[in-house]
């Protein structure tokens, strides 16, 4: 393989990588906690709400965004680590 080739696959490794980590997260909050850590989390409330039904209804969507705005940065960063920035 030419090192063009050799650096673009290390390149989409890496964001691979962040993909699963960050959609692992997003499915740990939106199903994880909205859904089978509902009881556990309901001990707890937020605003007023039960935390479980809070997380199923709102939080989900907020750390959606969140993650949408950190994997903007991560790819900003990748694109200058492997030179694909503008």
């Amino acid at each position: 393989m030419s090192n063009k080739q050799d650096h673009a696959t290390a390149y989409w490794k890496e964001n691979v990588k962040y993909l699963a980590i960050l959609l692992t997260i997003w499915f740990v909050v939106s199903f994880g906690c909205g859904i089978l850590f509902r009881e556990e989390l309901n001990q707890f409330k937020l605003g007023g709400f039960k935390l479980g039904f809070w997380f199923a209804q709102q939080g989900s969507i907020y750390v959606f965004v969140v993650l949408i705005f950190v994997y903007v940065r991560l790819m900003n960063k990748l694109d200058k680590k492997y030179g694909y920035d503008e």
